[in-house]
């Protein structure tokens, strides 16, 4: 017995010593998104895009010789993307971050992740302020409020004032936006560039986007009577903001939205017919030209295969190769360390339409990325589809219903 219990205690401590082992020889990934609460879709998204790129690496052997394995961290709001970053460290030791559908939470948990001496590799937040801190360890591959408020000028400038038949100095907009430092950022963005392009009859507006009732905001905007209503929110503001729209009669002209809003859940809550010619500026979706995003298609085959279902949302897509490339930044970097990553990030130069979403990589000096892929669908039928730039239209699309049927 005694002979034997020894045998069970020797067995017991080489399990734990190989389970180390491999334990050591996995890369380990915190994935920071919300998984839980009213944003979970999206921050599922995100991560079924980031997994699809690390099965694919996994399948060519990994990276530096190592499996590499996403963890999931819960979080929808600063405070639990500061205990996320905790746990994933403390208890599953993972090697380094990446993120994050809600800007405020990158912005608390990449804090959090320095303190540990850990990469926080950003594929979706926008706001601008998140590269603006300076923060050593935050590197942010995909896009920025910038590029996409300026995506949104280009829209105005070269698709629809042309479709009304309007000089800028005529056009009037009214440009609304969520609070937070993502819509903000965003929204100021937007009313610098468009001033500096000429536009003379331009009102800013903002709203909490946890807000029940935003009838306000529409009675306000409806009293204006812009040709072209612009607004940047997360999924439920902006779900909210067109209900009420249409509560209250307000049927501009244009309406262009920016980051959510071409997704099922707001064909589920709008339908068809009203959001028939709505354009929304996001992250690329799989129906890009080749030419535009080269690998979207494969991308498209390998989402459809893995879930079983088409994109719930683009972010994915941008998601996907935001991985890809920081898993091509680390057999680089040959190694996790901040710095290491740093130098091998800031010598990557690659033109735009390199990778499926059509981005390419070229790092500034605060490691942002400034050829990240941005694109303009058009509610068409029912169904999202790509009209700007020209360049990612597949074969066969226009712009259509500009202005809006009353």
């Amino acid at each position: 017995m005694q002979i034997s219990g020894i045998l069970r205690a020797a067995s017991a401590a080489m399990l734990l010593a190989l389970a180390a082992v491999a334990d050591a020889q996995t890369l380990k990934i915190g994935a920071i998104n919300p998984y839980s609460g009213p944003l979970a879709l999206y921050g599922d998204e995100v991560a079924r895009g980031y997994q699809i790129a690390v099965d694919e690496r996994n399948a060519k052997g990994g990276v530096l010789g190592r499996k590499i394995e996403l963890i999931r961290g819960d979080a929808g709001n600063p405070q639990q993307g500061i205990a996320a970053v905790d746990q994933l460290v403390n208890r599953d030791k993972v090697d380094l971050f990446i993120g994050t559908y809600i800007s405020a939470v990158a912005n608390a948990a990449s804090d959090a992740a320095q303190r540990y001496g850990k990469i926080y590799w950003d594929t979706n937040a926008l706001a601008s302020d998140l590269t603006e801190r300076g923060l050593p360890n935050f590197i942010r591959v995909g896009p920025n409020a910038l590029t996409f408020a300026d995506m949104s000028v280009r829209t105005i400038t070269d698709l629809i004032a042309p479709a009304l038949g309007k000089p800028l100095r005529d056009l009037s907009l009214w440009v609304e936006h969520e609070d937070s430092i993502y819509g903000k950022s965003i929204g100021d963005a937007q009313k610098k560039l468009l001033e500096a392009k000429g536009v003379k009859a331009l009102t800013q507006g903002a709203h909490n986007f946890r807000a029940a009732d935003l009838t306000d905001v529409i009675l306000r905007t409806k009293r204006a009577n812009p040709d072209v209503w612009v607004i940047t929110g997360y999924v439920p503001d902006i779900n909210l903001l067109l209900k009420t729209a249409r509560e209250q009669g307000f049927k501009p002209p244009v309406i262009l939205i920016v980051g959510t809003g071409d997704t099922q859940e707001t064909l589920d809550a709008l339908g068809a017919e009203f959001l028939e010619g709505v354009m929304v500026v996001s992250y690329p979706r799989p129906d890009i030209s080749q030419k535009f995003g080269p690998g979207a298609s494969e991308y498209l085959a390998n989402y459809r295969k893995t879930y079983n279902r088409d994109p719930i949302a683009p972010q994915s897509l941008t998601a996907y190769t935001g991985m890809k490339i920081l898993l091509e930044t680390i057999e680089a970097a040959g190694s996790t360390e901040v710095d290491k990553v740093r130098a091998a990030a800031a010598k990557l130069d690659k033109p735009f339409n390199s990778y499926p979403s059509g981005a390419g990589v070229k790092f500034d000096d605060k490691f942002q990325n400034t050829r990240p892929g941005v694109t303009v669908i058009q509610w068409q039928g029912g169904k999202q589809v790509t009209v700007f730039p020209e360049q990612a239209r597949a074969a066969g699309v226009a712009l259509k219903n500009t202005p809006r049927k009353q």
